[in-house]
Parts: C-alpha cells; sequence; structure tokens
C-alpha cells in the first residue's frame, strides 16, 4: 500500500476548495457586487474574520503544499515525513473548522442590510435560521440589493467547502498514521540469479 499517492490526491482534491473558500470570503466583501458598502463599513461583521481566507484558504492551502510535496516524493520520503504530514493535517483541520464556524454564525446572524425601520441591522440574528427558507421575510432588507440570498449562497458554499476540507485533512491524519507505522510503500523483492 502506498501512502504517498494517497497523499497527492488529497492535495490535489484540497486545491480547488482553498480556491472556492478565498473566492466565497471575497465576494463577501462585496455585497450587490459594490465596492460602496465596504466602504461605508455596511458589510456582515462575520466576513472581517476571514475564516475562508484564513481558515480554509491560506491554513489549509499550507496543509495541501506540504501534502503534496510528500505525495510526489514517491515513496513519501520517509516515516518522518510522513509524520509532519499529520501535523500539517491537523492545521488544515482546524483551519477547515475555524471556517466553518465563521460560515455557521455568519448564517445564523443574517446579512447587514438597510431595513425597513430605516437604519443597518441585521434583522434576521434572532430567527433562528428560518429565515433561509422563508422567502417573504427577505423583503425586509432593501439595501444592497438581494443581500440576503447573496449571503445565505456564498456562506452555504464557504460551510461546505470547509466541511469536505475537513474531511480531507482527516484523511490525510489517517494516512499518515498508517505511513508511519506501517512504512510508506511496498517493499518490491527483489530476484537476483546467481
Amino acid at each position: 500500500m502506498c501512502t504517498g499517492k494517497c497523499s497527492l490526491c488529497i492535495a490535489i482534491s484540497l486545491y480547488p476548495l482553498v480556491l472556492m473558500s478565498i473566492l466565497c470570503n471575497t465576494l463577501l466583501f462585496f455585497p450587490g457586487w459594490s465596492v460602496k458598502y465596504v466602504q461605508e463599513d455596511h458589510i456582515t461583521q462575520e466576513v472581517k474574520y476571514m475564516g475562508g481566507i484564513i481558515g480554509g484558504g491560506v491554513m489549509v492551502l499550507i496543509t495541501a503544499f506540504y501534502v503534496h510535496l510528500i505525495g510526489e516524493r514517491g515513496c513519501c520520503g520517509n516515516r518522518l515525513g510522513m509524520f509532519f504530514s499529520i501535523v500539517f493535517a491537523a492545521v488544515g483541520v482546524a483551519g477547515a473548522v475555524y471556517s466553518f464556524i465563521v460560515a455557521l454564525v455568519g448564517l445564523s446572524s443574517g446579512p447587514l442590510c438597510f431595513t425597513d425601520e430605516g437604519k443597518w441591522d441585521t434583522p434576521f440574528s434572532n430567527s433562528d435560521l428560518s429565515y433561509v427558507t422563508n422567502h417573504a421575510t427577505w423583503t425586509q432588507c432593501k439595501e444592497p440589493k438581494e443581500v440576503v440570498q447573496f449571503n445565505i449562497g456564498l456562506f452555504i458554499s464557504l460551510a461546505v467547502a470547509s466541511v469536505l476540507q475537513a474531511l480531507l485533512c482527516a484523511a490525510q491524519v489517517i494516512n499518515g498514521i498508517f505511513g508511519c507505522i506501517c512504512g510508506t510503500c511496498n517493499k518490491q523483492v527483489l530476484n537476483v540469479n546467481i
């Protein structure tokens, strides 16, 4: 069993998820596709925690790079390399969990928007996520345009990406443990004719 091929597969699977996390978090800074709200500081508070950029982005990207390097070294280099892949994968799990928590909190708080009452507020913060399926309540937000759908879509995408990242990094932890204990690849027996 070669744990190197598994490491390479995990790393390659992480790259698009990292890109997706960074993209989702970056787009959340521009509700209504406008820079105006960022300049006026009228964006959802949880976006500023940058869960998708720091957690699901940088932390998981560092993990993916290291795991990719280990996977490309053929038989994973050595057991020490596989041990360090466990450490880096644990960092990736931590980053993915941070990204998931921020996405979940952002989803439960709802977007910051200009409401019917004529002020900037988060009208869905006490709704227990019922606003996600109750389309009639979305009209409470007058500005930015379609900010509720925008936030729901991006925060859910961020949460899904972070769950997949956590699962892949956890799989690398298990793969690394097998690589440390059992060795990194099959031993080939050479027949030497004398």
